[in-house]
């Protein structure tokens, strides 16, 4: 066999973009005062690209933060839409848990990234603080990274949530 040429596979989120995203979502997070975040970013496929957990951040908010940006992704829909689509059936947001092998966290926190095309290249999910705040931190990582985000604005009462 002649072709031992290894190729290259598409990226949708390159790791560069990824570190923008969750520089700028914990600058964002710093800035606004929140408690320590965990900021996962997965690529299309869900595979998870890059972590980042502040100093001080629980030991279960990796999981939690992979949860939302996969089930976002699962989705198709921020993991706030989510949360308010299926606010009135808890039994089939149970299904999707279980289908999901526990990578589905329906509350706010779990943010798609979109390129100009619209298309979704990947997700960012953050846990730490409230869950709309949370959110608002995900939004701004994947702006400052020349994304668009669905939701593509946080929730008008973040700033009180939780408070």
């Amino acid at each position: 066999m002649t072709d031992h040429h290894v190729h290259r596979l598409q990226t949708s989120m390159p790791l560069k973009t990824a570190e923008t995203i969750a520089d700028e979502a914990l600058k964002a997070g710093a800035a606004a005062g929140l408690l320590p975040l965990t900021v996962a970013v997965l690529d299309v496929g869900g595979n998870l690209v890059l972590l980042k957990r502040q100093d001080g951040s629980g030991n279960l908010r990796a999981d939690i933060a992979i949860g939302k940006a996969a089930g976002a992704l699962g989705m198709g829909i921020s993991s706030r839409t989510i949360r308010d689509r299926l606010k009135d059936r808890p039994a089939f947001q149970g299904a999707l848990a279980a289908a999901a092998d526990g990578r589905f966290i329906p509350v706010p926190g779990g943010v798609l990234a979109l390129n100009v095309q619209g298309e979704v290249v990947g997700a960012v999910g953050i846990s730490g603080d409230a869950s709309d705040k949370d959110e608002y931190a995900a939004i701004l990582g994947v702006h400052k990274a020349g994304l668009a985000s669905h939701p593509e604005q946080p929730a008008a009462n973040w700033r009180d949530a939780g408070l």
